[in-house]
């Protein structure tokens, strides 16, 4: 999640007056709070929107509500309230259920009720925390998580992150955090629960494919800096490493582009694995260094009649770069963002795109600031690719199939950037 900050789509004139940004990482450290790509801030009561990561923001007025089914009967709601009032007992010592935690957990269940992992409802100290998170300031392990299949799922460790380090690979299951089963749980409370203090410990049970039983990993938490660019030359292939959509992305990328020229190197490799995503602005202003100025870089689908928005990019620096000289690496820890840039470059014709399917997060949510403090986030949008192929569904197929298995990570062993070089080279690459 980077540890999610979830997660990232900006344009001034889709932005409410008083709009200001929040950078994000995605997405999304375990710090963080959990699959950013898209997000979309509003204060309820003045309806100031702020956004962050992958976000989407466009005007709603949050105070309106209009009935569209006939009322509810909440008779039996005040029942259950009232004999819980009369007859709870406590089986320990636990704290006294206040009305106010009454309330939350009832608006919790409403919104669990939806059944959806990133819609969800935070009281004021899980709100005070993420915004804490969402605006770069937290320690953590380092890595952004999901949900597949209801289990909490890493999406993708962080490069130099005590995660990477401690051997967490993307696609691992969670299973329990600190001898606590995940089973249930929210992806929030999960980054609540391995975040925490510098120095201190997080202990998980973890599955991985191809394990026979789960292992355990404990992990020391750590002050997480988000990296975000490196580049590197191979003979006559220059490699850029983009690890997320974060604030300074588009003006880093701008750099590496720049060394890329001064290298003397004719053939490119981006490299998008284990990049969980961030700003979905940054994704298109990147796409359009790559593509011809109006080209379709994503697609935006609103509510239930489809209503679409297009998001084109502006001005190309890189001439050149075909399917023949300019590959994009991706993996099942590329989401967000970085599924809206490779879909772009895949579809648009001017990269070959080499790895395994992304992870598929295609939503964006809105995060809305309630007045007592607590927040709540909820899905608004999907993403979909030019051709209109959905993000979320299955995640972006690449051209070339080509597998790295965990133990291949664990022993840095590489062979789809093998293959991208083999590729560059003029050699024949087929997918496994």
């Amino acid at each position: 999640m980077q540890e999610e900050n979830n997660n990232e789509n900006i344009t001034p004139e889709s932005m409410p007056k008083k709009s200001n940004l929040l950078g994000v990482v995605l997405a999304l450290l375990l710090a963080i709070g959990a699959f950013f790509s898209g997000l979309q801030t509003n204060q309820i009561i003045d309806s100031t929107s702020q956004s962050a990561g992958i976000f989407s923001i466009f005007s709603s007025d949050s105070a309106k509500v209009v009935a569209t089914e006939p009322a509810v009967d909440m008779t039996e709601f005040w029942e259950v309230w009232k004999l819980l009032d009369e007859r709870f007992i406590s089986a320990s010592s636990s704290e006294e259920v206040t009305n106010q935690n009454k309330l939350y957990g009832a608006i919790q269940g409403l919104v669990d009720a939806y059944g959806d992992p990133y819609t969800v409802f935070m009281p004021p100290v899980e709100s005070e925390a993420f915004a804490e998170d969402i605006s770069g300031n937290f320690t953590g392990i380092g890595m952004e998580v999901g949900k597949r299949e209801n289990i909490i799922t890493v999406i993708a460790p962080l490069m130099g992150t005590p995660a990477e380090k401690a051997g967490l690979l993307a696609g691992d299951l969670i299973l329990t955090i600190n001898g606590e089963t995940t089973q249930g749980m929210m992806i929030e409370e999960a980054v609540k629960r391995i975040r925490g203090e510098k120095g201190t410990e997080v202990s998980l049970s973890v599955y991985r494919e191809g394990d026979l039983e789960p292992k355990d990993i404990t992990v020391i938490r750590d002050v997480i800096t988000i990296p975000t660019v490196k580049t590197e030359k191979e003979k006559e292939v220059f490699i850029i490493s983009l690890y997320s959509f974060n604030a300074v992305a588009e003006a880093k990328m701008v750099e590496a582009i720049e060394d890329f020229r001064k290298s003397g190197a004719d053939k490119l490799v981006l490299d998008l694995r284990g990049n969980p995503g961030g700003y979905l602005q940054g994704a298109v202003s990147i796409a359009g260094f790559f593509l011809p100025s109006g080209k379709v870089a994503v697609r935006e689908r609103h509510g239930e009649d489809g209503q679409e928005r297009l998001y084109r990019t502006q001005g190309r620096l890189i001439e050149g770069l075909t399917t023949k000289n300019f590959v994009v690496l991706v993996d099942n820890g590329s989401a967000s963002a970085s599924e809206i840039l490779a879909g772009a470059l895949k579809e648009h014709g001017v990269a070959t795109v080499i790895g395994v399917n992304t992870y598929g997060k295609g939503s964006v949510q809105e995060l809305i600031d309630m007045p007592d403090g607590s927040a709540l986030k909820v899905t608004i949008a999907r993403w979909f690719t030019p051709n209109g192929v959905s993000i979320s569904e299955g995640g972006l197929a690449p051209n070339i199939t080509i597998k790295r298995t965990p133990q291949q990570r664990l022993d840095k062993i590489d062979p789809q950037k093998e293959a991208a070089l083999l590729f560059l080279a003029g050699k024949t690459v087929a997918s496994e």
